[in-house]
């Protein structure tokens, strides 16, 4: 097939690409075995799935966006969901292809997948290595049977166990998640839960607190009375263990809620953080790409079975693109950015906005919150403290108000 157009063939594009120096492709499989009651992401359970109209369906939407982006050079693509590793590998290898027909990939291009440790699951991890993943992303969420039944998971900790041990075996890079700051839980059941964690991780981990999201069952039973989350002093208590833990054994909080060795930092992660360039396919996948005319918001369909309908009509899922305006690329480089621990550098803040952030935002804002402690601008970045990162959006609606 044709690999698309050079970069030549676009000089404007390619200059575009240039000033925003990375670039990503996230996939979205939207299909799940089950729903889990804390989940608010675009998943959905289906009893049968026709895998060839899909697979089909994703290269086709890959074709319809790569022709302005010629000359780019992808260095991360992520496979989440729902449940990626319920995807036949062909089908990965499939979508694979076609990005490298389209795009270059960077020597060390990073390759993620999303997996639940499930012993099915579990089994196709050599097949999906051999189709080019290079990093799973496991959703192991607790390493206590209690907790993942109250989270609805269905796998046990045993399974979790040896999941990780297993995708260790066969991709270079393995990180997983947990789930913290669960009903009942204590500080010390919390430092034991890490300290396993710890023996089984390799040099990434993504620890999240539970929160509760509108339209998911733990909404509704948050809303009886039901479920009763840890009070807020224990949360912070608990956030707090969890960055002093992972530091002692060299893991660093390089974002608000996930920790890394010195370089095994998730790359496909710092795009978004760092308000980088990234296509997305699938339904409900969001965008932003940098192009002559400006920074895009591109949105797919949501709908799977309207996603799959419009590709096969006319051959894109496109639901929405538009234009960022200036105030909407400011908020969403501040939100993003904020989350890192380094911050946004003032470069930055140069190449998006081509401003100082002492003329984007209300100097007296920034002064309130550098005296209380919650903010820091020098001569090098915008950044959040430790403790202006745990009370983020409280920041950000100041800031931004």
């Amino acid at each position: 097939m044709d690999g698309g157009p050079t970069a030549s063939s676009h000089p404007a594009a390619l200059a575009a690409a240039k000033a925003a120096p990375t670039f990503a492709i996230y996939v979205h499989w939207p299909f799940c075995k089950s729903k889990c009651p804390y989940c608010d992401f675009n998943s959905h359970v289906r009893d049968r799935i026709d895998e060839a109209a899909w697979a089909a369906a994703l290269v086709t939407a890959l074709d319809r966006q790569a022709a302005p982006l010629g000359g780019r050079t992808v260095s991360s693509i992520f496979f989440g969901g729902g449940t990626p590793s319920l995807m036949a590998p062909a089908t990965v290898a499939a979508v694979l292809a076609r990005i490298t027909a389209h795009w270059r990939l960077a020597p060390d291009v990073e390759i993620t997948l999303e997996a639940n440790p499930t012993s099915v699951e579990a089994a196709r991890f050599r097949e999906l290595a051999a189709a080019g993943v290079n990093r799973l992303s496991l959703g192991i969420q607790a390493l206590d049977d209690r907790a993942l039944r109250f989270l609805g998971r269905q796998h046990d900790a045993g399974e979790a166990r040896a999941a990780i041990t297993l995708a260790q075996r066969h991709f270079a890079r393995v990180s997983f998640d947990l789930i913290y700051a669960r009903p009942d839980q204590t500080v010390e059941a919390w430092r034991r839960e890490l300290d396993e964690a710890l023996q089984l991780a390799g040099d990434h981990l993504s620890l999240y607190q539970l929160t509760i999201e509108p339209g998911t069952a733990f909404h509704a039973a948050h809303a009886r009375g039901d479920i009763v989350l840890p009070d807020d002093d224990t949360a912070a208590t608990l956030y707090e263990v969890t960055r002093d833990v992972l530091a002692a054994r060299g893991l660093v909080d390089y974002e608000i809620s996930n920790y890394a060795r010195p370089g095994a930092e998730s790359r496909h992660n710092l795009v978004y953080w760092t308000y980088g360039d990234y296509v997305g396919v699938g339904p409900g996948a969001h965008g932003r790409l940098t192009l002559p005319d400006g920074k895009h918001a591109t949105r797919q369909e949501k709908t799977s079975e309207r996603w799959l309908v419009a590709i096969a009509a006319v051959g894109d899922g496109m639901a929405e693109t538009s234009v960022l305006t200036p105030d909407d690329r400011r908020t969403e480089l501040t939100m993003m950015g904020l989350r890192l621990r380094a911050g946004i550098p003032r470069a930055r803040f140069r190449r998006e906005l081509d401003a100082e952030p002492e003329t984007l935002f209300d100097n007296e804002v920034l002064g309130w919150l550098g005296e209380a402690g919650f903010l820091v601008l020098d001569q090098t970045a915008l950044r959040a403290t430790d403790a202006g990162r745990q009370r983020l959006n409280a920041v950000l609606a100041r800031l931004l108000e």
